[in-house]
């Protein structure tokens, strides 16, 4: 809720004792947020909160009073009784205005002030006992002095502060009600809100007066040292202008005497930048009429740096530099196999895009030769009108615009398996250059498009910025973490990347502290991403997903031999026959010290090893050393992983069941059981998210209904509580997959079989038992052979899915499509009851 400083203190005669409305024993509390409304004020006060709105529908049919009361803790959400103070106004509503956001606008007038007892109620807002709490009043010649000090003091303060008005000055003096008089300062007078709910709280008018002649002095000293701050600021801008007179006619003398200007020596020197940057037409004029107003301007002049550092970026920018070459296939291929193993859909999608970029390449190329040409004979027959370039030798515009318009690539997978050394690796198999900016958390616009020259300190965007680092204007640029851009007041970046990703509009992009167009189109971007489900719909529309799944066992180990074994040898000074990690060992790793889904886990475990070897060698202890799979936990103490799905399945009621993440697949438990309760119900816990409880639902739904086609007894779920629990209670959860894994899990506990620790399971369930396709199948099939199991239940339509997971996995695994809950009871669950 928020509230506005009250404007004005009613003065008519209905404001006297006879006519105040009496004052109820039991009140509604509405808290107010950084506002304090005093006795005889009028105020508009902005309702927002949902218990605070009902409070307001609730008096507005009554009486219409309500106390208002400051809040100590303004954080507070909702307030409880805890959170305010106890002194507050008893005030009437005299105006209701509902706002279209659901917002109610109020018009209140303080009454009295009031001193809470205790709450009646909290729910659906508050409500407490309060009596009326009437300010001690002593006429005395002290008192009348007092009012007239605070009185003068006032009517200075009215005159050095815009937001009073002037009349208040001259109402004060002719109120002669000293504690109407206080309420009207303590109003009006600018305050923190403890300071005046201080003043609302003393019970003496006299204490009140002195208070507020204390705090009126002190606002008024600050008030005329702001002045005196302006003036000399005036002063200072006299003293320059005058400086400025002064340095034109050093300048004069200067040229008179023949000595060199240094400031036109600098501006000719930008000059002739201008003219070797190839600027594009349309920059080049902005760059020329920047530089004829630098000429104008003394070198004292703020403009002078702005524009000078403006003019550095216009010249230092590649416009028209470009390093890329023919692209050649072979070698492409070539350096893909090289820097990454397997990923050969990846490779050939990559290569397939390079194809179609070099065939476009060569068509322009061949396009523009031969209007060139056309145009050179046509320019040799000068008697002869000049021809058009023949219609057969160019393209129509739609045609060249659809040549120039590329997709952009965008790597979607978890940490570690790669998705920045492909770029890297595009950059090296076309010879260009590569440049990385990640955008993760970004959530200022200006980080793309730049920031407006008028700030000091303007910057262009990254973009831009990373373009001039690069020295040319056809990089490979990888946007990395698009998935984590934010959002704020500033701006939405990710709108601002839809100009840069598109090939539509890239070639004119307009960098806000450039002001002029930056051709984009020659730049590759290529994106990378966690996750698609938070890239935003328009984004996401001009991108091709690539998606790169987690490796296998087998694949980790090849990765390790060939790549990440021989880079921490050289990151750590050894030579490869100093050490030798037997591939017992690296598989070791790979099963027991890391489970992910890519190799950056890996690469550190493998560091640590190297690492401690290489001190070995270096005290002297060992000159050249293999490391076996049993001396692993000796440089890497004891195992992190196990295959823990034996351990905990010792019971009925649990279930392993998969799940994808963005870091990819993984394995999770479902744990049920039962006990006595009052009535029967279904208690969910774990962080699970709404489509998932709705699952855990069903599951009980139909176990319950089918229970004699299950072969379990009606009978046990009566005057029962069901209780499902999925493990990692701090980690959110959500998705119909976990349906078949809750189902089975609630089946085990009511028939009492065990459910096999060899199996684990993923498909969503419905009420009739049907088991339908989920997402992800190529990730958790992985997260399942990581964790030791040997049987995967699956969804029958998802079994074409099959095909992605990698062959070498596929077959140390047996997979069992099911379409109904009965085939999945049927493999899941043991003979054996306990």
């Amino acid at each position: 809720m928020m509230t506005t400083t009250p404007t004005n203190i009613e003065q008519s005669p209905e404001n006297t004792a006879q006519n105040i409305p009496q004052i109820p024993d039991a009140l509604p509390v509405l808290p107010l947020v950084n506002t304090v409304v005093v006795p005889m004020a009028v105020a508009p006060i902005v309702v927002g909160q949902e218990r605070s709105v009902k409070l307001v529908d609730e008096v507005m049919r009554t009486n219409r009073l309500v106390a208002l009361v400051a809040q100590r803790h303004p954080d507070a959400r909702p307030a409880g009784p805890d959170d305010i103070y106890r002194i507050g106004t008893a005030a009437i509503i005299h105006r209701l205005l509902r706002l279209p956001d659901g917002t109610l606008q109020l018009v209140v007038q303080g009454l009295e002030r009031i001193r809470l007892l205790d709450f009646l109620q909290t729910e659906p807002f508050l409500v407490a006992r309060a009596e009326t709490a009437p300010e001690e009043v002593t006429l005395s010649t002290a008192l009348e002095a007092l009012r007239r000090t605070l009185g003068e003091l006032f009517g200075k303060l009215v005159l050095l502060t815009e937001d009073i008005p002037n009349e208040l000055a001259a109402a004060g003096e002719n109120i002669s009600d000293p504690r109407m008089f206080a309420y009207l300062v303590a109003a009006m007078t600018p305050m923190e809100t403890p300071v005046r709910q201080e003043i609302l709280e003393l019970d003496a008018v006299e204490t009140k007066l002195q208070r507020l002649v204390e705090i009126v002095q002190q606002e008024l000293a600050v008030r005329e040292l702001q002045q005196q701050i302006a003036s000399d600021a005036q002063e200072k801008i006299s003293k320059t202008q005058r400086e400025y007179i002064l340095r034109e006619q050093l300048k004069s003398i200067r040229r008179e005497l023949g000595e060199e200007d240094a400031e036109q020596a600098e501006v000719q020197e930008l000059r002739n930048q201008l003219d070797a940057a190839q600027l594009p037409e349309e920059a080049r004029k902005e760059a020329l009429r920047e530089l004829s107003r630098l000429e104008r301007l003394p070198a004292i002049s703020p403009e002078y740096g702005m524009i000078r550092t403006y003019l550095d970026w216009m010249v230092s920018l590649p416009w028209n530099t470009t390093t890329g070459e023919a692209i050649d296939l072979g070698y492409a291929r070539q350096v893909l196999d090289d820097d990454h193993y397997d990923l050969e859909k990846i490779k050939d999608r990559i290569l397939e895009y390079l194809a179609v970029k070099k065939l476009k390449s060569e068509r322009l190329r061949h396009v523009e030769d031969d209007s060139t040409a056309a145009v050179g004979e046509d320019s040799f027959a000068q008697d002869h009108a000049p021809a058009e370039t023949p219609a057969s030798q160019k393209l129509p515009e739609p045609l060249l615009e659809d040549i120039r318009r590329e997709p952009i690539l965008c790597f979607v997978g978890p940490p570690g398996v790669g998705k920045t050394s492909l770029g890297q690796s595009i950059a090296r198999a076309m010879k260009r250059k590569f440049v990385r900016i990640s955008l993760g958390g970004v959530s200022d616009e200006a980080e793309i498009r730049g920031h407006r020259r008028t700030y000091i300190g303007a910057l262009p965007g990254r973009l831009i910025q990373a373009l001039r680092r690069v020295e040319t204007a056809d990089p490979v640029f990888m946007l990395d973490e698009v998935d984590k851009l934010g959002k704020s007041f500033q701006g939405d970046p990710a709108a601002a990347l839809l100009e840069v990703l598109d090939p539509a509009q890239n070639h004119t992009f307009v960098d806000t502290y450039l002001g002029v167009p930056f051709d984009l189109s020659r730049v590759l971007f290529i994106c990378t991403a966690n996750t698609v489900e938070t890239i935003p719909s328009p984004l996401l529309d001009r991108m091709e997903i690539l998606s790169l799944s987690g490796y296998t066992e087998m694949e980790k180990l090849h990765i390790a031999r060939r790549y990440l074994l021989p880079k921490q040898l050289r990151a750590n000074g050894l030579n490869p026959e100093e050490l030798t990690i037997t591939d017992a060992a690296l598989q070791r790793i790979v099963r027991e010290y890391t489970r992910e889904a890519g190799v950056r886990g890996l690469e550190r475990e493998i560091g640590t090893v190297v690492r401690k070897v290489a001190r070995q060698i270096a005290e002297g202890t060992v000159v050249a050393t293999t490391v076996e799979a049993d001396q692993i936990p000796d440089y890497l103490r004891r195992p992190r992983f196990l295959d823990e799905a034996v351990e905990r399945i010792d019971r009925p009621g649990i279930a392993t069941g998969l799940a994808w993440t963005p870091a990819g697949g993984d394995v999770l438990f479902v744990e049920a059981t039962m006990m006595p309760g009052r009535a029967e119900q279904l208690v969910l816990t774990g962080m699970l998210g709404d489509v998932m409880r709705e699952s855990a639902q069903a599951a009980l739904s139909y176990v319950r209904s089918n229970a004699e086609k299950l072969g379990i007894d009606p009978k046990v779920f009566v005057g029962k509580v069901v209780h499902v629990h999925v493990p990692a209670g701090a980690t959110p959860k959500d998705g119909p997959s976990a349906g078949v894994t809750m189902m089975t899990a609630i089946a085990s506990l009511a028939s009492g079989r065990l459910v096999r620790n060899d199996v684990a399971m993923t498909g969503e369930i419905t009420l009739r038992g049907k088991v339908l396709p989920v997402g992800g199948i190529r990730e958790k099939v992985l997260a399942a052979y990581r964790a030791g199991i040997k049987t995967v239940i699956l969804p029958q339509r998802n079994e074409p899915d099959l095909e992605d997971v990698p062959e070498d996995v596929r077959h140390q695994l047996q997979f069992v499509p099911v379409s109904a809950a009965e085939e999945v009871l049927a493999t899941a669950l043991t003979s054996t009851h306990s």
